[in-house]
Order: structure tokens, then C-alpha cells, then sequence
């Protein structure tokens, strides 16, 4: 979550969702100077949120899908989390609403 922090590496990983690419690529996209994007892919790259992979002298970067579902995972405990406390307060108001009629 903290890797997706920073809106300038939002945008970078927002481009890698689109497809693989290489770092000239997202210099482009981005409008960042190359060692700017380096240092952002280096963050997505440790959070395992992307890989890479050299072909030639280029360097391609695309999506972890086993970063990327730890992730999910992660959200989706928020998400069942809140989901249980709203139907806490859902039921103490129904039954708070029972105790008047």
C-alpha cells in the first residue's frame, strides 16, 4: 500500500497495468527524468508489485500477479472488516428500534 503512495509511482504502475513497458516508455508517460522513474520502479519492484525482465539493452517491466493478489488480499480484509461493523450498528439499531415498539 505504501509503494502505491505516492501519486507520480501511481501513475507509473497505473501504465504497467496497460501492458508491459520499458522505463522510456513510462519516462514519457510520467514526464520524470529516467533515474526519477528508476528510483519509483525500484519501490514497485521490492513492494513485488512489478517485475522485470531484460531483453537487449531494454528492460521491460509488467505486473506481479503474486504481488498484486497479496494486495487484494489485504483489501479485501479491510473491505469484510467494515463490511461487519456496519452490520454490528445495523443490528443495534434494528434491536434499539425493537425496544420502542
Amino acid at each position: 500500500m505504501e509503494a502505491l503512495g505516492d501519486p507520480t509511482r501511481r501513475r507509473i504502475f497505473e501504465r504497467i497495468r496497460q501492458g508491459p513497458c520499458s522505463v522510456s516508455e513510462l519516462v514519457e508517460t510520467v514526464s520524470v527524468s529516467q533515474p526519477a522513474v528508476s528510483q519509483h520502479l525500484k519501490v514497485l519492484r521490492e513492494a513485488q508489485l512489478v517485475t522485470v525482465e531484460k531483453q537487449g539493452q531494454k528492460r521491460i517491466y509488467q505486473l506481479n500477479l503474486n504481488g498484486i493478489q497479496e494486495l487484494r488480499q489485504y483489501i479485501e480484509g479491510l473491505w469484510d472488516d467494515a463490511l461487519q461493523a456496519f452490520q454490528a450498528e445495523a443490528e443495534k439499531i434494528a434491536n434499539a428500534t425493537k425496544n420502542y415498539d
